[in-house]
């Protein structure tokens, strides 16, 4: 009996449409609660500050911490996520889909058009408004919807071009932490940040020792985080970072170990600590200026765009070739889909601007427009004859 219950929970874990069923789970109570009659004590529970120093402010102050939920989860939590995505990174650049010019060109050269595009319609729409900051928001692709919505599509992509999105996602997530890391960061303390450095110089001389007991990782990459919080940078780049100590033999276990945790716990929590917004009375008036309409079609149409051009540019120059038994057309569709950005792209929008107001435009635009490249690539992908049909040359 227990098998019996605990099997179907298991199976539904393991499937790789769960997280972003789970995500889209999370978004619709945590908008519903914002916009209910509970508004005010849940919106306030996640914006709450609090004095970790047990009241004592001026503890506080010396202790220098994050000082509400929301940002103990987007500055703290979430740096267990970036420090899988810099593990994944790590591993497809040496051993994976990456690890060659052959294999990644195609990818790597569809990820910097899919960024590009989408940065560059943007900015069209926000040149010389107090909104431009806003054009990295667009850039990124999240991974577990973009793979969720072509599970289930099944055998109709072939697993080539399932790969290829794969692979494009984790460069265009090292291309939003790069983008982070350069283009988000308001002010740099240089005390902290040679700290920072420093620290850093630990795990890679493990690293270079041999040594495998991921404690001896994990303290340093506390102190690691500690420091770039206080530096200026983005706490969370100190996931990254560590990730890119960590000796490859202990990688394919730890992503292993992370995968649940981080997929099914951090990720709804940040999902629901972050789309806790209250939408504006005039939704339609909400999404008709520069903000909305710079996400809206740099990620519906931005994405496809630079991915196709980029990936067209490159087969015709001979630089690479199409994902197996995949054509043209197939190619369009996923980059229907990578215009999916939905984790990335909400963390950039808390960072591109400081009023709340402009946040919630953002957010709701980046929720509207991966609603709309979700359906749109579904439809396209699925309207296409199944592969092995028709053959569809590559040049």
């Amino acid at each position: 009996m227990r098998k019996t219950l605990i099997s179907p929970i298991y199976t539904f874990l393991k499937d790789s449409r769960a997280v972003g069923i789970v995500l889209i789970v999370c978004t619709l109570i945590s908008m519903i609660l914002a916009n209910s009659a509970v508004q005010e004590d849940y919106v306030g529970f996640w914006n709450t500050l609090f004095d970790p120093a047990g009241g004592h402010h001026y503890q506080y102050r010396a202790l220098h911490l994050p000082n509400s939920y929301l940002l103990w989860i987007n500055d703290g939590m979430m740096v267990l996520f970036f420090f899988l995505v810099g593990m994944e990174i790590k591993r497809e650049l040496t051993v994976g889909e990456l690890s060659s010019l052959k294999k990644s060109i195609l990818p790597v050269l569809a990820a910097i058009g899919g960024m590009l595009f989408p940065a560059l319609i943007f900015t069209l729409f926000n040149k010389n408004t107090p909104y431009a900051h806003g054009w990295g928001i667009p850039m990124a692709t999240d991974i577990a919807f973009s793979l969720g919505i072509l599970s289930l599509l099944g055998k109709r992509v072939p697993v080539g071009l399932k790969i290829f999105l794969m692979a494009l996602a984790i460069i265009d997530d090292l291309g939003a932490i790069l983008t982070i890391a350069v283009f988000y960061t308001p002010h740099l303390d240089v005390k902290y940040l040679l700290i920072g450095g420093a620290v850093l110089l630990i795990p890679l001389v493990l690293n270079f020792l041999k040594v495998h007991r991921p404690i001896f990782y994990y303290i340093p990459g506390l102190v690691l985080w500690y420091c770039l919080f206080n530096s200026g940078i983005h706490a969370t780049i100190a996931g990254v970072l560590l990730a890119f100590c960590i000796p490859q033999e202990k990688i394919a276990q730890l992503v292993h170990n992370l995968h649940d945790p981080v997929n099914f716990v951090i990720m709804p929590v940040f999902a629901l600590a972050n789309t806790a917004i209250q939408l504006p009375s005039d939704m339609a008036g909400a999404l008709q200026n520069d903000i909305s309409y710079g996400i809206i079609a740099g990620l519906v149409l931005g994405k496809p765009l630079g991915i196709f051009a980029l990936s067209f540019l490159a087969v015709k120059l001979k630089l690479a070739t199409l994902p197996s038994k995949a054509g043209w057309m197939q190619l369009i569709g996923v980059g229907l889909i990578a215009g999916i950005g939905f984790t990335m792209s909400i963390f950039i929008s808390s960072l591109a601007y400081a009023e709340r107001e402009l946040q919630i435009i953002a957010i709701i635009s980046v929720i509207a427009a991966s609603l709309l490249a979700g359906i749109a690539g579904f439809i396209f992908l699925r309207l296409l004859k199944p592969v092995g049909i028709v053959l569809v040359k590559q040049s």
